[in-house]
């Protein structure tokens, strides 16, 4: 009976954290801001990159803290449901429903914010390494995805370096992040990726 009402509960775990993933936070933010429907715009991703394209920097934080606040959410009830590794997969839930939000019938952004907020929720550590990695490479570079392609590869050797159950959820979130990086990488590739444009505001 206690295994059955634990299974229950941490179904419902995962669903609140995929439902809190999927709020699209840069959609939501730049309406009010009144720069219009992001998806219509730049890339037309509703991630913290297009925010900054039409936004600036400013507001581009603003959804990435909140874009990590949500993910950070889903793993703190995953925590209290069973403990940091199934917080960290309720943190996959979160990933995946930042990326396929079901309000936007399933095309929402890339996960590297969400990414983040995972991280910070459940290793600190990895959080600031990856963090300074990401910052190094895309203001060295001017390619945000080259940082966030070289995070979602040091992210899984991370979570394993904590303990293998740790390793599964952060590879997990790391395939899906390179998945929907994959034009991206082609770009990069081909070297038509666009740079960012790092201004404070528009």
């Amino acid at each position: 009976m206690i295994s059955v009402s634990f299974g229950i509960i941490a179904v419902i775990g995962i669903i609140i954290s995929y439902l809190l993933g999927s709020i699209p936070m840069g959609l939501i933010l730049t309406r009010i801001m009144g720069k219009g429907d992001l998806r219509k715009v730049g890339s037309g991703n509703i991630g913290a990159t297009n925010v900054m394209r039409v936004g600036g920097l400013r507001m581009a934080g603003a959804v990435w803290l909140l874009d990590m606040a949500k993910a950070i959410c889903a793993v703190l009830i995953g925590c209290a449901i069973g403990g940091d590794v199934f917080g960290a997969w309720c943190g996959f839930a979160a990933v995946i429903g930042h990326c396929y939000p079901i309000w936007l019938r399933f095309r929402g952004g890339k996960g590297i914010s969400s990414m983040f907020g995972v991280m910070l929720a459940t290793s600190p550590l990895s959080f600031v390494i990856c963090g300074i990695e990401w910052l190094v490479v895309a203001l060295t570079s001017g390619y945000s995805s080259l940082g966030a392609v070289v995070a979602f590869c040091v992210m899984p050797v991370l979570g394993f370096a904590i303990s293998t159950q740790m390793g599964w959820p952060f590879l997990a979130i790391a395939l899906v992040a390179l998945w929907r990086h994959r034009e991206n990488i082609r770009r990069l590739i081909t070297g038509t990726e666009s740079k960012v444009e790092w201004k404070w505001k528009k």
